[in-house]
């Protein structure tokens, strides 16, 4: 599992949900963690819960009085931030060979999509609130990336 933690100011995702094409708010979150995430094959329960340990835990926030010391810095726990997580496959882009990606490394949604549920409701667990993309759609990702501090994780 492939987990892109950004601290944001704020973040938004909007889908092409409605029949007019109007684009629908499927989450937003003020200052908090925008986290893209991939799955691949081999991911199973100990990565739900290593990846959902890192985004709830990691300090990557500033303080609450708004300090960005590396020492003063809190987890989203912490302060009880919340969190946008959004499914992303192509965190799992094979480009060694050719000019175009592949996706092999990548789980296909059948498989995807229930670990990423599992994260989504592991983080919640842990108390924080969660907003979500749409699994499998075209999705705009607006944010404010704080710092910028932007960390890739791997379980």
């Amino acid at each position: 599992m492939r987990a892109v933690i950004q601290r944001v100011k704020r973040a938004k995702v909007t889908v092409m949900d409605d029949p007019a094409g109007e684009p629908v708010v499927a989450g937003e979150i003020g200052a908090g963690l925008c986290v893209l995430l991939g799955v691949t094959h081999s991911d199973g329960p100990a990565q739900i819960e290593k990846i959902a340990r890192k985004i709830a835990q990691l300090k990557l926030l500033r303080s609450p009085a708004g300090v960005d010391d590396p020492g003063e810095r809190v987890g989203a726990e912490e302060v009880n931030a919340p969190v946008l997580i959004i499914s992303q496959f192509t965190l799992y882009a094979d480009v060694r060979k050719g000019k175009k990606p592949g996706w092999s490394h990548a789980a296909p949604g059948d498989v995807a999509e229930p670990i990423f549920d599992a994260v989504v409701q592991a983080v919640r667990d842990r108390g924080l609130h969660v907003e979500t993309g749409r699994f499998g759609a075209m999705m705009d990702v607006e944010l404010v990336n704080d710092g910028p501090f932007t960390i890739i994780a791997e379980a």
